[in-house]
């Protein structure tokens, strides 16, 4: 009888330990030192309990605190989901700067430093909040929060001007990440349930109390249903996913060699490429030759052989200008994608040595390899003695010059398709423009050359009924060819044929069934969570109140101490014993600080 009467002893010290409010010193000291540099104990305030928790100017500075953080965390995830087009923004810096440096990374990492910084500061407010702190954050902090928030928009506005398309890819990536966003926000509204609770209770205004619940109530809600709105191709029945799109290599394999040289299409054949792209111009005396750019500044040492030329267009030069001028040096001084490191000795001295390529050597290793081919088709500029004959002279090449054959070529120039198609009929027509199925059957197109901004399941399964399949480009991140997976789409163009070809399964599928029970169990574990914290909060303010007759109230920094009939059970305890003071058993219910 004894143990059990011992436990019903125990009873009222835990109610009264749950009542208790504690002052973790240390810790809040530390907690005041970061935020305000308030180290020493006498330059901090105590909240009292009903009022406001800091100034207006501090809670003018809060407010500021959080629209940094969501307007940081926005451009983070928006520039962490662009990775796949860092390579296009830092040679399009290289184009107006003159000089090569790897922007989209610095921009990165100064991006997830102002919100490493940003979060540190908010979440010591809320914990200084969950202390009854009053908050007062250092001026030095709020020229970093300032700075942050500066950053963060001006970043915002540079990107959007350059990079409009970004936004596309940021609406994409939700497609396949909105699932596990959701747990993360779910999570979060959960966590902040417990110093919204507290103030909750402790706030003596009503409208106060109602902006409050009702502003987290509203958020919690939204997060709870928005899945009812979600969309992602990635949630399907098992049995349902197509075939892996083909990858085709962009330029070759540009992150193994340097681009649209004969190593780099070698590279792409070696990583399971299924097909090659390339950009063709013509030289002055009417050789067809690889080049992306206009100019032949980025991938040439043009302007060590003709420092006069540096900038003057590509097709101006002639074959045997071109010849004299190294190809791959530029890959390994400049390591554009960061990955020239890998490369063994031997592959090292290849791309050193590589050399301007010809379309027609281009076209003979996509023949011995048995690999499909596209290209863009650069007509030549005004005084160009090919610059009216460039189709037939690319043709001439495709036809006799080479031995590929023409259903292994994806005709993508636009300009002068009636006549192509009456001089090569075998040739596989591929439109970089969206149209209506029957247009595209009308010019005899057997496959569409687009953006992937451009990704529409919908389009994708009705150009395929009409025997039209769709090539995306270029997609180089697993989560964006994961996407184009579940999407439908055929082929993909890409720079990292040796990541995407490992890939067994698209990332983030699941069956519809899964990410239900995913979605039901998250929301009820969260409302079952938050439920009990606020009848805690609830239970508490309710049961100070009938023990002390009234909230305590602070004197001095701490509250007031005053007892409980809880200690004054009997005066004689329960096991028959004289009872104790209650200052020798156990502490008032105050606030107690643990030095």
């Amino acid at each position: 009888m004894a143990p059990s009467l011992t436990t019903l002893g125990k009873l009222p010290v835990v109610r009264c330990r749950l009542l208790q409010r504690y002052e973790h010193q240390p810790f809040v000291s530390c907690l005041a030192g970061l935020y305000g540099c308030q180290w020493r104990r006498y330059q901090r305030t105590r909240a009292t309990p009903g009022d406001c928790c800091c100034s207006k100017l501090e809670c003018a500075s809060f407010a500021l605190l959080i629209v940094t953080f969501w307007l940081t965390l926005v451009f983070l995830y928006f520039w962490s989901e662009a990775q796949n087009d860092y390579n296009d923004f830092d040679w399009f810096n290289f184009g107006n700067l003159g000089f090569w440096f790897p922007w989209s990374v610095v921009l990165l990492v100064i991006a997830a430093a102002f919100f490493s910084y940003v979060t540190l500061l908010l979440l010591l407010a809320v914990c200084l909040l969950s202390e009854g702190q009053k908050l007062y954050l250092h001026w030095g902090h709020k020229i970093g929060v300032l700075v942050s928030l500066a950053f963060s928009i001006l970043a915002i506005a540079v990107v959007s001007d350059l990079c409009s398309k970004e936004w596309t890819t940021l609406l994409l990536s939700f497609q396949v990440t909105a699932p596990y966003l959701h747990v993360g926000g779910v999570l979060l509204m959960t966590l902040l349930s417990w110093p919204i609770a507290l103030h909750f209770f402790d706030i003596n205004r009503k409208v106060r109390q109602a902006l409050i619940m009702g502003l987290y109530l509203a958020v919690l809600c939204a997060l709870y249903l928005v899945p009812l709105g979600m969309y992602s191709p990635c949630l399907k029945e098992e049995g349902t996913l197509g075939l892996a799109p083909a990858l085709i290599g962009h330029r070759g394999a540009p992150m193994l060699a340097p681009e649209n040289t004969l190593m780099s299409f070698a590279k792409a054949v070696e990583a399971g490429g299924q097909g090659l792209e390339t950009d063709v111009t013509i030289s002055y005396d009417g050789v067809p030759f690889l080049m992306h750019d206009h100019t032949l500044r980025r991938t040439t040492n043009v302007q060590e052989v003709f420092p006069n030329r540096t900038d003057a267009p590509a097709a101006m030069f002639t074959w045997g200008e071109l010849e004299t001028l190294n190809a791959g040096a530029w890959f390994l001084h400049r390591d554009p994608f960061g990955t020239a490191w890998s490369l063994g000795t031997e592959d090292r001295a290849q791309a050193q040595n590589q050399s301007v390529c010809t379309f027609r050597d281009f076209l003979e290793l996509a023949s011995q390899r048995g690999k499909q081919v596209i290209f863009d088709l650069y007509r030549p500029p005004q005084g160009h003695p090919y610059r009216d004959t460039w189709i037939t002279r690319t043709l001439e090449v495709i036809q006799n010059e080479s031995s590929i054959h023409s259903h292994q070529v994806l005709w993508l120039p636009s300009d002068l398709r009636s006549l192509v198609q009456q001089l090569d009929p075998d040739l596989q027509h591929t439109s970089a423009s969206r149209a209506p199925v029957e247009e595209l059957q009308q010019n005899h197109i057997v496959q569409l050359n687009l953006h992937y901004s451009s990704m529409s399941t919908e389009m994708i399964i009705e150009n395929a009924a009409a025997n039209i399949s769709t090539n995306l480009y270029v997609i180089s991140q697993s989560w964006l060819y994961s996407l184009a997976w579940c999407t439908g789409a055929q082929s993909v163009t890409t720079n990292a044929l040796q990541f995407l070809n490992n890939l067994s399964r698209p990332l983030f599928l699941m069956t519809p069934r899964e990410y239900n029970l995913m979605w039901v169990l998250t929301d009820v574990v969260s409302f079952t969570i938050i439920f009990i914290i606020f009848v805690f909060h609830w239970w508490r303010e309710q049961s100070l109140a009938f023990c002390s007759g009234s909230k305590p109230t602070l004197e001095h920094g701490t509250y007031i101490k005053f007892r409980t009939d809880v200690w004054s059970v009997s005066s004689v305890n329960i096991l028959g014993e004289p009872a104790q003071s209650p200052l020798a058993t156990e502490p008032n219910l105050a606030t107690v600080s643990e030095h």
